[in-house]
This record gives structure tokens, C-alpha cells and sequence, in this order.
């Protein structure tokens, strides 16, 4: 540990503290040694001005009239802290090839200030962060109009209704919907809007990059319970879920068994190491489309096992799929 984030976690020992905290714990908690506590004591005093209070024997703390108020000057970030700064950082400037980047553009300015102030405290005037070295690597992301995503943005946190066309993708019929939107979410770097259609009278995903001509409504959006939310909209795989109809068990090869064992598929997926090797995996579903795009995926080191509807849908898409190179 660094004096810089000796620093950083002595004033955070010293601020969340009840009772005095001893020179040896100090010791302990930051790995070094007496003299450098001390050192570093008298820094955080007589340099930050913080309110230390205490002596060797009972301990230190902050003075509790004064504790509280106090926070150290400037940005301080400890090395976790400041790779996810830095992350943000490069997933902000590559967001789209330039995609919201006008609304994005003070936030990303702020944060490269903050980078360049925490870079020149840590190693002196005239240095900074290599952030070309953190790589964020778009994957797939879809073209949309920025004006209509806008719109959804605000009507989500205003808390108003929405009214837009929507041509979807299945069908490429365009329809006028009005809808309460409940909340936008991020997913396999696309943006998608999960909304009450008040045509349907139902739970609904949207494609924002599928919707145009969008106008925020005066009308108050109706609220719908986080928990039948969830249950409508988390219930089952993928974005377009709905409430889940069964359970598919996916059986993986030894060899894909290394990655889908440290896979994140669902939040009540069940799996489990079979005795040659190979990994069973259990996920509640309601459409098999998404499901089966990502079984596909691995090829012949995936099995659909059960339900046999599922199976049998998915051998009769490998066997469309085989038949185009049979020509």
C-alpha cells in the first residue's frame, strides 16, 4: 500500500472509529510501521488539517465535534475506486460511435477531470492515467435515434406516459402504442423499455432502437409493483420472458463445462458437475427463441434435454441449418 492510499484508508479508520484506534491496530490495518503511522498521523493533521485527536498510548481518533464534518480535500480513490473510474470512463467514450454523445459529454468531461486531478496528486504535475490501456469493447449494439431514446429516458423518470410507433422486428408491422413506462434497461449492449401497453392492457418489452416518433405525454404513468415486475419480466430467460411456462435442462460438454459452470444465466438457474465431467444446467423459460439462439451457440458441446418440445425444436433447427450446406 502506497502513502497515497495509506492516506485514504487511515482517514477512513480514523472517521468511522467509536473509540480510539491503538498504533499497533493502525499498524496492522495499514501494513507498515510504527514510524510510518506516526508520519502519516501528523500528515493528515498538520497537512490536511483533519481534527486528529489522541496520543500512543490510548489511541487516535477524530475529535467528534469535528469528525463528521471533516472530509479529506480534493478527489481521493483507492486503486479499486479508480479502475472502475477509469472503466466508466472508456465505456462513456465509446458508447455508440456517438450515440448520446452530446448528453454524455459533460459527464465524460468530469470524469477525465477528475482522472487528471487524482493522477497529478498521486504522481505530480504534467502525469496522467493511461486510459487507452482500459479496453470496452462494444458487441452487436444496434443504430437508434437519440431524440427518441430521450424520450423514453424522460418519460421513465418523470414518471409520465409515452406515446411512439413501434415496428417490430418479428413482424415489421408499425403500430402506434401508449404505454407507462416502468423502467429502461441495459442488456447485451442494447437499451430496451419495459412498459405497461395500455392498448393490451399488459406488461410489455420494447426495442428502444425499434421505436420512432416519441412523445412524452402529460398524463401521469401508471406504477406497477416492483415485484410484479420482476416476476413478469425476471420470471423467466431472456428480455422477452413473460412468466415462465417449465424448466429446460441443457446438458455441456467437459470441455464447455469450464465456462458455463462460471456462467450467469438466470437468477434461479440451477447446475451442477456430472460425474464424467460434463455440466447440467436448469433454467426457467417461457419463449424458447432467445434461449435456444444461446444453447446454439456453443454448437455440439450443448445438449437440449428436456422438455422434449424444446428438444425437438431445437434439432429442427439444426437440421434447417445443416440442410443450407447440403446444396
Amino acid at each position: 500500500m502506497d502513502r497515497y492510499e495509506r492516506i485514504l484508508s487511515l482517514h477512513r479508520i480514523l472517521k468511522t472509529a467509536r473509540y480510539p484506534v491503538t498504533v499497533p491496530r493502525l499498524q496492522d490495518e495499514l501494513g507498515c510501521s510504527r514510524a510510518t503511522v506516526y508520519r502519516d498521523l501528523a500528515f493528515l493533521r498538520d497537512a490536511l488539517m483533519a481534527p486528529v485527536v489522541g496520543d500512543g498510548e490510548a489511541g487516535f481518533r477524530y475529535d467528534a465535534s469535528e469528525g463528521d464534518r471533516f472530509e479529506l480535500p480534493g478527489l481521493w480513490l483507492n486503486s479499486e475506486e479508480l479502475h472502475a473510474l477509469l472503466a466508466t470512463q472508456q465505456l462513456l467514450s465509446r458508447s455508440g460511435g456517438g450515440m448520446l454523445s452530446s448528453a454524455l459529454a459533460p459527464l465524460q468531461q468530469r470524469i477525465e477531470k477528475l482522472l487528471d486531478e487524482h493522477a497529478n496528486a498521486k504522481h505530480g504535475s504534467g502525469k496522467r492515467w493511461p486510459v487507452e490501456r482500459v479496453r470496452v469493447i462494444p458487441h452487436r449494439t444496434r443504430r437508434m435515434d437519440e431524440q427518441a431514446f430521450r424520450a423514453v429516458c424522460s418519460s421513465v423518470l418523470e414518471r409520465k406516459q409515452l406515446s411512439f410507433d413501434y415496428r417490430a422486428r418479428s413482424t415489421d408491422e408499425k403500430t402506434r402504442r401508449t404505454v407507462s413506462p416502468q423502467r429502461i434497461t441495459h442488456y447485451r449492449d442494447n437499451w430496451y423499455l419495459d412498459a405497461w401497453d395500455h392498448d393490451r392492457e399488459a406488461l410489455r418489452s420494447f426495442s428502444v432502437d425499434r421505436i420512432s416518433g416519441a412523445r412524452v405525454l402529460d398524463a401521469d404513468a401508471r406504477d406497477i409493483d416492483e415485484a410484479q415486475l420482476n416476476e413478469h419480466l425476471s420470471g423467466s430467460y431472456g428480455i422477452f420472458s413473460g412468466a415462465p411456462k417449465g424448466w429446460a435442462t441443457i446438458v455441456f460438454s467437459a470441455k464447455s463445462a469450464r465456462w458455463v459452470a462460471d456462467e450467469h444465466w438466470h437468477s434461479q438457474q440451477q447446475g451442477r458437475f456430472l460425474p464424467d465431467g460434463r455440466y447440467e444446467l436448469k433454467v426457467p423459460y417461457s419463449s424458447a427463441r432467445e434461449l435456444l439462439m444461446d444453447v446454439l451457440h456453443y454448437g455440439s458441446d450443448a445438449e437440449v434435454v428436456e422438455p422434449p418440445a424444446l428438444r425437438e425444436q431445437a434439432r429442427s433447427l439444426l437440421s434447417l441449418a445443416l440442410s443450407h450446406y447440403d446444396r
